[in-house]
């Protein structure tokens, strides 16, 4: 268990979870708490990533750095979030382990599992299929850092847990159209739609950094809003599951607390292997009902038109959380309140 004057890293701090993560151990009443910018540690570079952790020598590790983006990103930047990724978790993971880290918590992303499999996914699913296309190489990168974790448990008695979040949403999060993931991005798009469609031309232009009305409307309907109606990529049947991120913050929390390695082996099998924890809500939704829920809370009165000639993604990505549950966590925000409290977060900043 942390102590409250325990040496904590939190790796990746200034993102959506990282943030989350620091915002509850801050709370928590945690004082030692060790922070790096990327500007002040390159996380792929091994050499400052080596040079890091022996001289801080970090008692517990949350590993949330990573490379991310929706489908849009993760299909365009296929090199670069394979190799960005492995290179950060590799480093990280590894020299935890030279610098007797007491215990580390990677961040993987439910994108692990394949494409087509049985709904709600259930851990031992990892690696039974061929996985979506578009996001293969970030999966991949994700796969092997919960490998790389349960490697290291099993040869060098390390205490390395790999938690596989479901779809996040938070404070912190991105909002820009070509690298955020699909809640963030449609809370943007609908407001955009509500200020356009009520002529708030002042207010369209700060957002989206502009000096002249004519650049904004080419702007606009290059992303697909026009004076009455907003274009979403894909049908809108696809269903997905949102977890708010200080939920998130608060199962990492608990885990880092509760649960060690051995906890997640069963003695009884004769491999060791799918010991990575789901984190998720165990409820999803369609893409078309979040629109209209997203709609609701930022009183857009305009329409929707799907465009069927984008991609969709993979059909269903539901958690089965039966896991994480039995240990005894279960998530406290529903998805209404999270919507509010992300949207009122992003209109003020």
């Amino acid at each position: 268990m942390m102590e409250k004057n325990s040496k904590i890293y939190i790796a990746g701090h200034k993102g959506l979870v990282g943030s989350a993560i620091l915002r509850k151990l801050q709370k928590e009443g945690f004082i030692n708490l060790i922070l790096k910018t990327h500007k002040e540690l390159d996380l792929m570079d091994t050499n400052q990533v080596k040079d890091f952790f022996f001289s801080e020598k970090p008692e517990y590790v949350f590993l949330a750095a990573a490379k991310v983006g929706g489908i849009f990103a993760n299909n365009k930047f296929r090199g670069q979030f394979l190799y960005e990724n492995l290179m950060i978790q590799n480093n990280v993971i590894h020299h935890s382990y030279i610098n007797n880290v007491k215990k580390l918590l990677f961040l993987g992303s439910s994108c692990i599992y394949p494409k087509s499999t049985s709904q709600p996914i259930s851990e031992e699913q990892l690696l039974t299929g061929e996985l979506e296309y578009t996001n293969e190489p970030y999966a991949l990168a994700k796969i092997a850092g919960i490998k790389l974790c349960e490697s290291y448990n099993i040869q060098y008695n390390t205490n390395f847990i790999s938690v596989m979040p479901t779809n996040l949403f938070g404070i912190n999060d991105s909002f820009y159209f070509n690298n955020s993931h699909v809640l963030p991005a449609l809370i943007r798009k609908i407001y955009l739609g509500k200020l356009y469609n009520e002529k708030k031309y002042k207010t369209i232009l700060e957002n989206l950094n502009l000096n002249h009305l004519e650049q904004a409307k080419l702007k606009l309907n290059e992303i697909g809003i026009s004076e009455n109606s907003i274009e979403i990529w894909g049908s809108g049947n696809p269903r997905r599951e949102f977890l708010f991120s200080d939920d998130l913050a608060d199962a990492c929390f608990f885990v880092m607390e509760k649960c060690n390695f051995k906890d997640l082996v069963n003695s009884s099998d004769a491999e060791i292997k799918n010991t990575h924890l789901n984190i998720g809500t165990g409820k999803d939704i369609s893409i078309r009902e979040l629109a209209e829920k997203i709609k609701k809370i930022v009183g857009y009165s305009g329409d929707f038109h799907f465009n069927t000639n984008k991609p969709d993604g993979t059909y269903q990505k539901l958690s089965n959380v039966n896991k994480i549950n039995q240990l005894g966590w279960d998530n406290k925000t529903e998805l209404d309140q999270g919507i509010e409290k992300v949207y009122n977060w992003y209109i003020k900043n």
